[in-house]
């Protein structure tokens, strides 16, 4: 049997999600919806801490590596990804996060048209259910809940204090009129639940009869008539099944999957296509070029006082006490983001906007995804936010179910280097400054032995990891190496569009995801004014 849907979204995750809720709110089209992971059932998805318990967890996360990063002394870099309803937005760290005003309005002098700060700023705030209410830049009583942590922390005060005395000022709302200073994030949660896509934009929709939602059905190609897409083939309990599509196929796989769909399915460079035995669609030199990351550097610190995440985890008594604070209050370690306390400032004071983010955590571990150290600790990262760096994105093999080729080639630039440099030196600043210096025993890593420019720059190739913001794969754009155009069309293709973070013309200046469903948003409407 055949379905039929006037759209087929391929990909539940931080756009999918928005685009099947927008697009069928009227009654007037049917969408399917073929998400590559189980539903969301996992417990852990909906508590706020259970990134922790899903970075590793295959059923639910791609985990997807890079090849050898030549910059990173041959390392590859682990990149987890969302494979389940709500897709990444259902296992990040909660961060809630735009980037800067400057971000999008150099989006739009790029000639993408309708993209600049003033026309994306409607869809962030219809997107939103704030904490604080509505405002001039923030929405109330959209599908996404954000909110304040639910308690302040001696550590996240002592940071912001010791910010100020270096000159970066406290910042209220860094998703407000300015993203520089120092305070706390938001967090896409309000209490004790997360609030991924799923949950703010699939849950109220999946009573409509125009939507259906086929779970564990892996995309493995795009099926093309005339010069346009009319339809998807997928891999579902190892048969494989036809989808149609009366009006658009509409790619939201995410940054690494949805080129590597179009790879598959004849869209993109022709020799890589030919060198895997695919029929040429379109030569589109850019599928899977122009791939922009955040790089992360982290410090590790002992603690002076008994009041980091590890404290209370490492002990019996302690882990009963977060489940109770959790139960009893929507309190404690287990409602905490990936970044609590947060800083942006600039590497270079000649940059007209901050360059640099730091996450404060208030747990440490050798590397994410680990066990807590023994000891009191927490970590401070800083990324550098508008890297230079270009990588890419290539099949290896005509198979749907093979991972792609992953290559973000971080630091290969050398003002990526240095602004990494600077960065790790104005952390260390932070960390030394008088109302941080007594909740601070020692730097555990990489330590006061690492302390010229040299040693820091060796220090991030060998410890330095992605904070996992990949975009631009199927970049917006004017130019011949552009994927879409300004309404996410793909160019020279009819009735397919690409939504997702792999649209975005350069990495925005923080975390990706409310920039994705802001994308989302943006894209519903623009497909259903061309459906008129």
């Amino acid at each position: 049997m055949i379905e039929q849907a006037d759209y087929i979204v391929v990909g539940a995750g931080s756009a999918g999600c928005v685009l099947a809720n927008r697009l069928t709110a009227s009654g007037r089209h049917s969408v399917l919806l073929l998400e590559a992971g189980p539903p969301d059932r996992d417990p852990w998805i909906h508590i706020p801490i259970g990134y922790a318990k899903l970075f590793k967890k295959p059923r639910i996360n791609w985990l997807y590596e890079t090849e050898p990063e030549p910059e990173l002394n041959n390392r590859r870099i682990f990149q987890p990804r969302g494979k389940t309803l709500g897709g990444t937005s259902s296992i990040n760290g909660l961060v809630y996060m735009r980037g800067q005003r400057e971000d999008y309005d150099h989006w739009r002098q790029l000639g993408n048209t309708g993209w600049g700060f003033g026309d994306v700023l409607p869809y962030f705030k219809r997107a939103e259910d704030q904490q604080h209410g509505e405002s001039e830049f923030h929405g109330a009583g959209g599908p996404i809940r954000v909110s304040d942590p639910t308690e302040p922390h001696e550590l996240c005060e002592a940071f912001i204090a010791a910010a100020g005395q270096v000159g970066i000022p406290r910042n209220a709302d860094f998703n407000g009129a300015t993203q520089e200073g120092a305070g706390y994030f938001q967090t896409t949660s309000r209490g004790r639940r997360r609030w991924s896509t799923a949950v703010g934009y699939l849950r109220p929709a999946r009573k409509r009869s125009n939507l259906k939602i086929v779970t564990e059905a892996l995309a493995a190609r795009v099926l093309f008539e005339g010069g346009a897409a009319v339809g998807v083939e997928y891999v579902r309990g190892g048969e494989r099944h036809t989808a149609c599509a009366r009006s658009e196929v509409i790619l939201s796989g995410g940054t690494f999957n949805s080129p590597q769909l179009l790879q598959l399915s004849g869209v993109g460079p022709a020799d890589l296509l030919r060198a895997h035995g695919i029929p040429v669609v379109a030569d589109l030199a850019g599928v899977g070029e122009d791939l922009q990351d955040h790089f992360q550097v982290r410090a590790l610190y002992r603690c002076t006082k008994p009041i980091t995440v590890n404290d209370q985890y490492n002990s019996l008594i302690g882990k009963l006490g977060i489940g109770l604070r959790y139960i009893l209050q929507g309190k404690g370690p287990m409602t905490l983001a990936a970044g609590y306390g947060a800083a942006f400032f600039r590497s270079d004071p000649r940059h007209a906007t901050p360059d640099i983010q730091v996450h404060l955590i208030l747990f440490s571990a050798d590397r994410p995804g680990e066990g807590l150290h023994p000891w009191p600790g927490f970590t401070a990262s800083i990324c550098q936010l508008r890297p230079e760096s270009r990588g890419w994105i290539r099949i290896k093999s005509p198979d749907p179910a093979a991972a792609a080729a992953i290559q973000p080639r971080y630091l290969s630039t050398e003002s990526d280097r240095r602004a990494i440099v600077q960065g790790f030196k104005r952390l260390r600043q932070i960390m030394q400054a008088p109302a941080m210096l007594p909740l601070i025993a020692a730097e555990t890593a990489p330590g006061p032995a690492v302390a010229s420019d040299d040693e820091v720059l060796d220090y991030a190739r060998a410890a330095g990891l992605t904070i996992f913001h990949p975009t631009s794969t199927c970049r917006m754009g004017q130019d011949r190496r552009a994927v879409v155009d300004a309404r996410l069309r793909v160019r020279g293709i009819g009735r397919l569009r690409v939504v997702d973070g792999s649209v975005m013309p350069t990495v925005v200046s923080g975390n990706t995801n409310a920039p994705i469903i802001m994308i989302g948003e943006k894209a519903a409407d623009m497909i259903l004014e061309d459906a008129r």
